[in-house]
This record gives C-alpha cells, structure tokens and sequence, in this order.
C-alpha cells in the first residue's frame, strides 16, 4: 500500500493534475451551484474534453473533482435559495435555508464547508483502507464472476426508483440492455439491428447517449417549465464564524455520518441523495428531544449530518466503481462509461495492473477536498450572486455545449441526429417519471455482461458455469434477492395497510 500511496502521491503532485484538480472542483462547485443542473450533466458534458486529453489519471482526476466540488457547492442554493442545486443537498436546505432566515446565512455555509470537507476527507482515508481489501479478491475473478456482478449490478437499480417504481426501473434496465446491442457482437463480428446505417456498425456512442439522457433534458425541461428564480439579494454574508461550542456539538455528527455515509456509497444503486436522507433521518431520531424540536428550524447538527453523509457518500461511490467496475450511482456510470472510452478497465485487477491511476485519484481527493474548502470559505459570499442569473439564460450554454461535445466525440453529424431523438425520447420518459439513471446503466453494463457471458459460455461449453463456479452461484442468488425484495416488502406493506384499515 505504502508504494501505491507514493505512485499515487507522485501522479497527483505533477502540474497537471494539479490543475485538473483545482479547475475539476471550481467548475463542480459553479454547477452545483446552479438549481437545476448537477454532477451527471456536466461530467456528461465535459467527457469530451477529458477523453481529448489522452492521459487517463488526469482525465479521471478532473471528472472526479467535478463530481465531489458539484456535491459541494450544491448547499449553497439549498442554504441560501431554499432550491438545491443537485439531488444530494435537498436534506440541507431542511435546516440550512431557516438558518439563513434567521440571518445565520455565514454560519451555515461554514458548517457546510467543514461538514463536507471532513466527510470527504474521512471518506478517502476509508476508500484508501478499503479499496485494497476488495482488489485482493482480483485472482479470484474470471469472466463468469465477471459476468454475475453485472448480473448484481443490474439488480440493484430498485435504489434509482422511488416508492412502487421498481416496475419502472426494471424496464428502464432493459431498454437499456436492448441498446447496447446493437452494432457488432461479442460471439461474431457481424454487425446487428443496424438498419442498414454505416455509423451504427460499432453501436450507440456512449457521450451521445448520457448526454442524451441527462444534459439535453435539463434545457428542455427549462423551455418547457420555465421557472423563475429568485435573486441573490446583496450578496453580504457575514459572519462566517462558529463557536467552540457548536464545533463541539457536530464533531460526533461528523464522525458518525462520515462512516455511515461512506458505506451507504459503497453499495450499489445508493448514493450521496440516500446517504444524505438517511443520516438526516437517524441523526433526529438518536437527538435529545429539544434537540429534535429544533430539527427543521435551524438545527446546526440537521445541516451538518447530510453535508457530510453526501460527501463521504460521494467518496464511497468510487469503492464499487474501481475495484469491482459497478457503478454505484448514476454518476459513477457516466464515470464508468468515461474509463472504458479511455481504454481503463475498472475492476478488481486495476490496483494490479494499472496503480498509478488508482492511487492517483484517491491521493487527489485529498487534495481536492483541501482546494475546495480554501476557495469554498472566502469566495461563498461573491460566488452566490451567481444564483441571481435567471436560469433561462443557461438554455442556449447547456445546448451548444451538448451538441458540440457529441459532435466532437465521434466527428460525425449523425450523432447530432441521434441526441436529439434520444433526448425528446428521454425528457417524455423525464415527464412520465421514469427514472434514467437505470437505463444508462443497462447500457453500460450490458456489454461487460454480453463479452463475460460469451466468454463463460466458451470455456464451460455451455451455462453449466452457472453451478460449477460457486462463487458465481452465489452472485446470482444476491441478485435474485435483489429484485425479488423491494416487490416483496411493497406486498408486506399493501397488506399491513389493508390489515389496518379492516381493523378500523
């Protein structure tokens, strides 16, 4: 490990990704920022410009700097406009927003930095602990092992839908299997479900696709459902300071939140939007009860457990990503799509075969979480007079930015075709509130799944690897757990509900 950390030490320190870091957590921080946009539409759009620069570890350093700064600068919005920038701060603004009523605006943008600074920081430490642990499990993997995490990955999208949407997010899954299909096979080079069309011959381009799914419907939506947002005000806040004694009452809220939110990360299908509920959730029910009265109306421990369980959440998205090549959000997949169009196989051999961009991007999250508290503190009260541009401004940067970073993946005009029929197609699935992460992720995983597969099936002569292999069986039974459980606990419920009104 020592030897990692000093590859990975070494890697980070060169100028570049020096700059990679810094740029990555200042554009992160400005997107999210903006109510409306998050991670997923800006690392779908930056893609391009990462592949461009042909070196994988600062390629990957800026998107990850991205990812984690959006995460960061989203309370912002949520403390100062009560309209969070991304999904994973809406917990914040429970306690943040009446804080800044209250004209604790400074104080509460305080806790959030140090909040989100430590449960990122505590969040690498763990990924550094615990990443090598999974990687040493890489000798035991073949394709068929291979082949049932895919399996386990597919499974887990029930975490993408919301109460009594896993029907929707299975078929999402499957639409999204159905798409990555299509251009050659993995058994025969032979080109399948092309129509005919010559671009189609290598499939579906990945940039194409997730900005199709994520940053062309955000620009939609905001011509479609204009929304008019409110001004920054003078943009003074004051009072940036906090007491000894309100440090010494979030200290264990940290502690606890930075453990809870980074495991939380760890599993496939959550997230930094779960992690930052569910440590709202536990944090009010295991207070005092004044405590608990407070929760809602200014609590300075409901702001700091889900800045710091997003962050450490964030963190722990990597964890699945890197040694075992699942992505553990709908971020982490735009992430994953972006290393294999880098030619970087995540996995539990990337530790092995490739350290320096292992050790690289968890040695930047230190530092990265560093650049953001430093320019997070003294630059909040001048960044935030940015939430008074009118969103209906950002229309036309979010759609040359998308058309022009499709065009550039692949130089070719059909795929301009192409986003802009999957976009409407997605932003009318947007509407129906089918959820797309799912799809995105079918996508992905599914030509991993198809080349494992075909690969088993060669070497057993047959599916018969299914049982030969026990680990393997195994992988399988916890994905058939996985999709099974959700519907069995929504039957529990339906007939609880049902028991309860019969008594009535």
């Amino acid at each position: 490990m020592l030897e990692g950390l000093l590859i990975g030490l070494q890697t980070a320190l060169s100028v570049q990704n020096l700059l990679m870091v810094i740029g990555g957590c200042l554009i992160g921080t400005f997107i999210g920022m903006l109510p409306g946009l998050g991670p997923m539409s800006i690392i779908a759009i930056m893609i391009p410009v990462a592949i461009s620069m042909g070196d994988p570890s600062a390629a990957l350093i800026l998107l990850a700097g991205v990812y984690y700064g959006a995460i960061f600068g989203g309370s912002t919005s949520s403390i100062l406009l009560n309209a969070p920038g991304v999904a994973g701060t809406v917990a914040s603004s429970f306690d943040g927003y009446p804080m800044a009523k209250q004209g604790k605006a400074g104080k509460a943008l305080t806790i959030a930095a140090i909040a989100s600074f430590a449960g990122g920081t505590i969040g690498a430490l763990l990924l550094m602990i615990f990443a090598p642990m999974l990687s040493s499990v890489a000798l035991l993997f073949h394709s068929a092992e291979y082949f049932a995490l895919m399996v386990v990955g597919l499974s887990a999208i029930a975490a993408f839908a919301g109460t009594g949407q896993v029907a929707k997010a299975m078929m999402m899954t499957v639409l999204g299997l159905i798409m990555a299909t299509v251009g050659e096979g993995a058994l025969f080079n032979l080109p399948r479900f092309t129509m005919g069309v010559m671009d189609l011959q290598s499939g579906f381009g990945f940039i194409t696709l997730a900005m199709a799914m994520f940053a062309l419907p955000e620009a939609l939506f905001l011509v479609l459902k204009p929304k008019t947002t409110q001004g920054g005000g003078d943009g003074k806040i004051k009072d940036l300071r906090i007491t000894r004694s309100e440090a010494r009452a979030i200290a264990p809220v940290i502690g606890r939140q930075s453990l809870q939110g980074f495991f939380i990360g760890v599993l496939p299908g959550a997230g930094a939007t779960i992690a930052s509920f569910l440590g709202y959730a536990v944090e009010r029910n295991i207070a005092t009860k004044e405590e608990q009265e407070e929760f809602g109306k200014g609590s300075i421990k409901g702001l700091a457990a889900p800045e710091t369980a997003n962050n450490a959440a964030c963190t722990g998205s990597f964890v699945p990503l890197l040694t075992l090549g699942i992505p553990g959000s709908g971020t982490t997949a735009i992430l994953l799509g972006a290393l294999i169009a880098l030619n970087v196989s995540p996995g539990p051999r990337l530790m092995i075969d490739e350290p320096q961009i292992f050790w690289a991007v968890i040695m930047s999250m230190f530092i990265g979480n560093l650049v953001l508290l430093i320019l997070n503190l003294p630059l909040i009260p001048y960044i935030a007079k940015v939430l008074s541009i009118p969103r209906n401004y950002l229309i036309p940067f979010i759609l040359f930015f998308t058309l022009m970073g499709a065009y550039i993946g692949q130089n070719n005009a059909t795929e301009l075709l192409l986003l802009v029929g999957f976009g409407i197609c997605a932003t009318a699935l947007k509407f129906a509130d089918y959820p797309l992460a799912p799809l995105l992720i079918g996508f992905i995983l599914g030509g991993m799944l198809e080349n494992n597969f075909a690969r088993s099936m060669q070497l057993y002569d047959g599916i018969g690897f299914i049982w030969e292999r026990p680990m393997t069986l195994g992988l399988l039974v916890i994905a058939a757990i996985l999709v099974v459980l959700p519907s069995y606990r929504a039957r529990r419920a339906r007939a609880r509900a049902a028991g309860v009104a019969d008594g009535d």
